[in-house]
């Protein structure tokens, strides 16, 4: 299953804080899944001018990456923090009518 989040921050919200609660949530994964699968399971992408980070979850890694990382943000930024969608197209989507809208 092709799946991805597209996660969107908010202007307020520092992407740079955004990257390294990603690189947070990869290494609390790695306590339960290893380092080395983690490493290889594990597919994103970080766009710093469009504010958003694209985390493929169609293996069960990237699914716990994409969940933990989610909690994390939700957590140090608030609920608000950011929009999340759901893609089948690994190309970030231009615009909400590509993907549906999830809640985390």
């Amino acid at each position: 299953m092709n799946r991805f989040l597209l996660f969107v921050f908010r202007p307020n919200v520092p992407i740079r804080d955004v990257e390294e609660t990603l690189h947070l949530a990869m290494f609390a994964v790695e306590g339960l899944a290893g380092r080395t699968r983690v490493r290889q399971d594990t597919f994103y992408f970080l766009d710093q001018i469009g504010r958003a980070v694209l985390i493929y979850e169609g293996n069960f890694v990237g699914w716990l990456v994409a969940r933990v990382f989610a909690a994390l943000i939700s957590r140090e930024f608030g609920d608000g923090a950011c929009q999340v969608l759901v893609s089948r197209d690994p190309q970030i989507p231009s615009s909400a009518r590509q993907a549906e809208e999830v809640t985390t």
